[in-house]
């Protein structure tokens, strides 16, 4: 198989694909499905090794982490959770043979149904799912131990959850300190560890709280707190401890690791939306995607598509249009669908519920619809090998 320059992971309702485009990233060619048809919530990969993991399941399959160590071509399952199927084999050996299905006693049994976010730093996989538990494998994704500093946190009891369940969905590694990590629960905030994991602190404090004027509601309550229905966070790149946040309720900034956050939501057409992406090096320069509202339809304001780009860190905003559909449109694009890779100028990549992906290779200047048709996407990550 010839090795190409950039590949995008997609994870969707019906599987995973992957779209491969060349050393120009362009003449994409996609791939798939994969993974058995499983719901894949987030597809990732290693560069050094080229190892794909798609993390994914539900109620019928349970929970589960697919492997590929050859590009895609071949895929090996480890099995975390059951689900509804295995309750029908062990009880109908006709459909047993038809799915072939073999008893197993799968380690994580009553504790979650669904793998929702994959990351990969340090030599560790960590694994959020749904509910929220953080797991972490030391042997590429054969074995797994749960997080349990997390998951005895002395809030658990409170954690309430989202509209789509309380699920641990982004995992933000230090790239200089396998010791730190940031984690997003909707809904129940942010979390760090500066302990490889043994203790964590929930920061979600705002540093503005006489500016905002704050939702009163269970993922933004009044009290002090920023919100704690995170949608998806990123790291900047540098030394710093600089994170940004979308939230259920606007977009936020902190210089401090988390321990404060201000609110950068101003200038933007709403304060409603999913994902949010970093430049891979300028940490002033970062990209999300406004949707009308939580209760309005959750598609772009006006039915008219925009990345939402500032240049300053959130102090002001631009709409980058070029490109996109700016009549009808009714796509929402969801919290782990938007990624980009390292390149000059950066790529910037998203994909819809309505299965499209469209990509900038200007840093948001103009855009394309480089794939169509799959099923609704849940995520989208790149994968450099050039």
């Amino acid at each position: 198989m010839t090795k190409l320059g950039l590949t995008l992971l997609i994870g969707t309702t019906k599987g995973a694909f992957l779209a491969d485009g060349g050393g120009d990233r362009s003449g994409w060619r996609v791939r798939g499905p994969f993974c058995g048809g499983w719901p894949i919530n987030h597809v990732i990969g290693d560069p050094d090794s080229g190892t794909i993991w798609a993390g994914g399941g539900g109620d019928w399959f349970g929970a589960g982490v697919w492997r590929s160590s050859d590009g895609g071509e071949t895929w090996d399952l480890t099995r975390l959770s059951p689900g509804q199927m295995d309750e029908w084999a062990a009880n109908d050996a006709d459909f047993a043979s038809m799915i072939g299905w073999e008893a197993a006693e799968l380690p994580f049994k009553g504790l979650f149904s669904q793998v929702w976010s994959l990351n990969f730093a340090h030599g560790t996989l960590h694994v959020g799912t749904k509910p929220a538990n953080l797991l972490r494998s030391r042997d590429g994704g054969e074995s797994f131990e749960r997080v349990e500093g997390l998951t005895d946190h002395p809030s658990a009891a409170d954690w309430s959850p989202g509209a789509a369940g309380l699920v641990l969905h982004t995992i933000v590694p230090d790239p200089g300190d396998a010791r730190k990590m940031w984690v997003g629960i909707s809904a129940a905030g942010v979390f760090a560890t500066e302990d490889g994991g043994t203790s964590w602190e929930r920061r979600n404090r705002l540093s503005n709280a006489e500016a905002c004027d704050h939702h009163s509601h269970p993922a933004g309550p009044k009290d002090g707190e920023i919100g704690h229905c995170v949608h998806n966070m990123m790291r900047a790149p540098g030394d710093g401890a600089l994170l940004y946040q979308q939230n259920h309720h606007g977009v936020w900034r902190s210089a401090d690791g988390g321990r404060s956050w201000e609110d950068i939501t101003q200038g933007l057409p709403s304060t409603f939306g999913f994902p949010i992406r970093v430049h891979p090096r300028d940490p002033r320069r970062i990209w999300t995607i406004p949707l009308n509202g939580d209760m309005a339809g959750r598609f772009p304001p006006d039915a008219a598509a925009a990345v939402w780009r500032s240049s300053d860190r959130g102090d002001s905003w631009q709409p980058m249009r070029r490109g996109l559909p700016q009549e009808g449109c009714f796509f929402t694009v969801l919290r782990q669908a938007m990624a980009g890779d390292g390149r000059d100028p950066a790529g910037v990549y998203f994909g819809t519920n309505s299965g499209s992906v469209f990509a900038s290779l200007d840093e948001g200047d103009s855009w394309g619809e480089i794939v169509r048709h799959l099923p609704t996407i849940l995520s989208v990550e790149t994968l450099d090998r050039a």
